[in-house]
């Protein structure tokens, strides 16, 4: 049983704002947008970023479209600190692209922070201090004089040492920390001590960012707490008025929209809403919140499986299936009643018409997704526990999206034969599907495997040549790579076959088609290089690299890809 809560926990008080305006608005046009996903998000990793994974997020960020991107905690960690620099020193931050900086209000860690960012164009220099009375009184053991002079002091050394790098443009960002905890004359008096001390104008603007570092109330409470800063700050003019909700809660979505709607500028947060916790507010489905309103996010997510593998390969975790907008299921529908109303919807409506599809808030083809992927059986449809099957009576495991890709499979067969199908019947459609498609254009015959030093010695290098049967012709392929399957991709686009990995998987399975000998199941999900929707191929083999490359020829098969009429052909 739980302890009676009346007991135990404080209600958050209500604001006294008889006159509140954010009730009666609505958002417009889109926020700031301030990615946090190399910091916050990174901080709160079992296994933080190395330098591959943290250059990866950043170049996608930026063609996301974010002009504002939190890289680091440079005086907390020299991978940190080397990142920064590795940035600014190889010219990889876009000109329209702000880097923003995290550092705590101590005098040796501004300084090295600024050190950091020597060299930058424009850059974002983020000090905070703690202002909620549990930090001052057990934290900090400070009233509030002294955790206003802390702030204010902070301010006055970076001021001093910015002055000294005049090449760079310098913002200044203040974090009350636990906002959302602090009383709000208290935390006006210290925002206005910082504005007055950086000497804030309409033309140099403090970003004021104001974070429910620890969501504590439902979110109306936040947003009348940022609509009485909004029209009690002094200078609001010269700010620029943030919000950095988490999630303790769940409502960090809902919490961030009110707020925007009581004043806010902008929203810092992470692209899937990772960070501490229960995570930063999900900066996806803010956007495209926006966007299924009719507002522009001016954030690119129309191949949002692009984004999303990417972003499970630099966290190392993934996204739930049921994720709004990106989930791998969201846009599937298992209830007969939902698959007859969106196949209803999808004949009534018109392609110049406002979009309007049951079950569906968006169209999946707006952030890239298939309509394939919409309709889908199960074992609650009635067709199937094909997943399930294919385990159990197979011991293939497929990966999610597979098992959505092929169950559109199954259910096509069973529409265009009718009846129920077997085990048996489901492994001969995987078979025919994946692994001895009948009418494939490329068939994996053999290959053997090279490597050698790279150019000057510095890269080593993976070779393949690989005999194939184009359209039943005989021809050896050759190509290098930084691995065997990266080294196949090249070899194909000899025969001008172009394809881009999404993702790949590797299991052991033992295969009762084949006598009980233990095998490898690669996995690949492959898309054009002229786009297009993703495909799996699937390849077996008791070697796991033969097994890649079968699944990369499956792959390329099911993408209906030609090879180039007109080649150099070698007899295999």
């Amino acid at each position: 049983m739980l302890s009676n809560p009346a007991t135990k926990y404080r209600a958050f008080p209500a604001i006294d704002l008889p006159n509140r305006q954010w009730p009666t608005r609505t958002i417009t046009a889109p926020p700031i947008w301030m990615s946090t996903d190399l910091r916050d998000g990174n901080q709160s990793l079992f296994e933080p970023m190395n330098g591959e994974r943290k250059m990866r997020m950043f170049r996608t960020l930026c063609q996301i479209g974010f002009k504002e991107i939190e890289v680091g905690f440079p005086s907390a960690s020299q991978t940190d600190f080397d990142f920064v620099r590795t940035l600014i020193e190889g010219g990889h931050v876009p000109d329209d692209v702000t880097i923003e900086v995290l550092t705590q209000s101590r005098d040796p860690l501004i300084e090295r922070t600024i050190e950091s960012l020597k060299g930058a164009r424009r850059a974002i220099v983020h000090v905070y201090n703690a202002t909620a009375p549990v930090f001052r009184e057990v934290v900090f053991g400070m009233n509030k004089d002294e955790v206003k002079e802390l702030a204010v002091s902070a301010v006055r050394t970076i001021k001093r040492l910015t002055a000294q790098q005049p090449e760079t443009e310098w913002v200044l960002q203040y974090s009350p920390e636990v906002f959302t905890s602090t009383e709000l004359e208290f935390a006006r008096e210290v925002c206005d001590a910082v504005t007055a001390e950086w000497g804030a104008t309409p033309d140099n603007k403090v970003i004021l960012n104001l974070p429910a570092t620890v969501e504590v109330s439902t979110p109306n409470i936040y947003a009348d707490q940022i609509e009485w800063m909004h029209t009690h700050l002094a200078r609001r003019d010269s700010v620029v008025l943030s919000l950095h909700p988490h999630n303790d809660r769940g409502t960090g979505v809902a919490a961030a929209e009110l707020a925007l709607m009581a004043g806010a500028d902008r929203v810092e947060g992470c692209l899937f809403g990772n960070g501490e916790r229960t995570g930063n507010v999900d900066i996806v489905t803010l956007a495209l919140n926006l966007y299924t309103q009719g507002v522009s996010p001016g954030l690119d997510f129309s191949d949002i499986n692009a984004v999303a593998r990417t972003v499970e390969h630099c966290n190392q975790l993934p996204i739930h299936p049921r994720h709004p907008y990106v989930g791998d299921l969201v846009f599937t529908a298992f209830s007969g009643s939902h698959q007859d109303a969106i196949k209803k919807g999808f004949a009534a409506q018109k392609p110049d018409g406002l979009w309007n599809v049951p079950y569906m808030p968006i169209d999946p083809a707006d952030v890239g997704r298939s309509y394939d992927s919409v309709i889908r059986v199960n074992s609650q449809s009635g067709k199937g526990g094909v997943a399930y099957l294919m385990e159990a009576e197979f011991g293939v495991v497929m990966p999610r999206r597979l098992q959505v890709e092929f169950s559109g499979e199954v259910q096509a067969h069973t529409d265009t034969h009718g009846g129920e199908m077997t085990a048996q019947n489901i492994w001969d459609l995987f078979d025919t599907t994946y692994l001895s498609a009948p009418a494939a254009n490329v068939r994996y015959v053999e290959h053997h495997l090279f490597d050698h030093a790279g150019v000057q010695g510095k890269q080593h290098v993976q070779g393949i040549r690989i005999g194939v049967k184009v359209n039943g012709q005989p021809m050896l392929l050759s190509g290098e790579g930084n691995g065997p399957i990266d080294a196949t991709v090249h070899a194909l686009q000899t025969i001008g076959i172009k394809v881009q990995v999404r993702s790949y998987e590797e299991r052991s399975t033992k295969a009762s088609t084949e006598g009980g000998e233990a095998q490898a199941c690669a996995f690949m999900e492959l898309v054009s290089a002229q786009g297009g929707a993703e495909r799996f191929g699937v390849g077996m083999d008791t070697n796991i690299v033969t097994a890649s490359v079968k699944a990369l020829i499956s792959g390329v098969n099911r993408l209906g890809l030609v090879p180039q009429q007109e080649r150099e052909e070698v007899a295999a």
